[in-house]
């Protein structure tokens, strides 16, 4: 399989726009590499491409589950090598775009072996989570496995819960079955690029991000999914931005507390992401400030690492 290209980095510099730059240029076509735009349903706080940009270039792995299903980096990385193969085989370019850290290594150097899912202890540990709340089940992974509990964010809920699913069907912590080989063998060779900004002028890029989608209704689809009878415990709604907009409308804070939280925590996330990428191998960075004048630079490097494709 040719090698594909990838663009990465902190969620608001950019990443969408110079993807599509890059696949009209190309001949290309966009690979989401997003954990929730994958949700139908989930559009506005996910900044999901519109109908005008997936009419101007095709994009995969969006929209392609209900919010009540689960989506995991495994279950990423299977569709989208199938979403890579079929697009290589059209003689076109990929370009797998998204700030998932996690699923874009499980694409790129495969994951290792898992224990499967078991539904029976899944649904017992969702009853839970609505029942009791999620500090409970985290003080429990703390327990059974302290490594896993250590590294993960205070708010991620899918992951406490598929880490305590690990932990109770195999018996084995989940830190334990990574040690032992935390990639597999099925990767795919892809040529990185990275976008990043100064931290103050990221900052306020995700201040404005965050006006411009209540602005454009973010709150509405908020209270439209919710009134699908969709349960506020499902993974998507642990997302940052939803979970605080279901607190305010469940009444437990106020829209000002939660457009700070949701800003604030923004930012953090955007920190991570940074730290991350900035430890992956062969990441070549490019400013976000003027995007257009980084295009021809982006093209240089690719086909200097051999993405082999004539540039316009």
């Amino acid at each position: 399989m040719d090698p594909v290209l990838a663009i990465v980095g902190p969620t608001a510099t950019g990443k969408s726009a110079l993807a599509m730059a890059l696949a009209e240029r190309l001949g290309g076509e966009i690979v989401n590499a997003d954990a929730l735009q994958v949700y139908r349903g989930f559009d506005i706080g996910t900044a999901k491409p519109g109908p005008e940009a997936r009419g101007r270039v095709p994009h995969h792995l969006i929209d392609i589950l209900d919010p009540a299903e689960r989506y995991s980096a495994g279950e990423f990385a299977r569709r989208a090598r199938q979403a890579i193969a079929e697009i290589q085989g059209r003689g076109r370019v990929p370009l797998v775009v998204g700030g998932s850290g996690l699923y874009l290594r499980a694409l790129f150097e495969g994951l290792s072996p898992m224990p499967p899912s078991d539904p029976e202890v899944r649904g017992t540990l969702r009853q839970r989570l609505e029942s009791e709340g999620l500090e409970p089940l985290k003080e429990e992974l703390r327990r059974l496995d302290p490594v896993t509990a250590r590294r993960l964010g205070a708010g991620d809920t899918q992951r406490v819960l598929r880490a305590l699913e690990v932990a109770i069907v195999s018996g084995r912590p989940l830190s334990s079955w990574t040690a032992e080989q935390p990639f597999g063998t099925q990767g795919i060779a892809a040529i990185r690029v990275g976008l990043t900004l100064p931290r103050g002028i990221l900052y306020d890029q995700i201040a404005g991000r965050v006006t411009h989608m209540l602005e454009a209704g973010w709150l509405a689809e908020v209270e439209t999914l919710l009134r699908q009878k969709l349960s506020s415990a499902l993974p998507a709604f642990q997302a940052i931005g939803y979970r605080q907009l279901v607190r305010y409308l469940e009444g437990t804070v106020s829209l000002q507390i939660a457009v700070e939280d949701i800003v604030r925590e923004t930012r953090r996330f955007a920190k991570r992401q940074e730290t991350w990428f900035r430890k992956e191998p062969e990441v070549a960075w490019f400013s976000a400030q003027d995007l257009e004048r980084q295009i021809p630079g982006v093209l240089e490097h690719a086909k200097h690492r051999g993405l082999g494709r004539a540039y316009g």
